[in-house]
């Protein structure tokens, strides 16, 4: 209602892109991360453990997707 039509739009629409940017900057901070588009969750930690499968057939430990020993996809997460 305070400035006309367009401008209106274009502050509303600059509004609702910044504030969201602006608050994750300040959680990422919080957190440690970077606050960059690609830190934080995806490559900031490198040095987090891989996690390992179980085969459920064979009970072998492997990385991957298929089990080596048996050729089984049916696993389980082991941390």
């Amino acid at each position: 209602m305070v400035l006309p039509f367009p401008f209106g739009l274009v502050i509303a629409l600059g509004i609702f892109i910044a504030f969201p940017l602006v608050l994750r900057k300040k959680m990422m901070g919080r957190m440690g991360g970077s606050g960059g588009l690609g830190g934080g969750f995806f490559g900031a930690n490198s040095d987090t453990p891989t996690v390992k499968y179980v085969c459920l057939t064979c009970n072998n430990r492997f990385k991957g997707r298929v089990c080596p020993r048996c050729g089984s996809t049916m696993k389980r997460a082991d941390f």
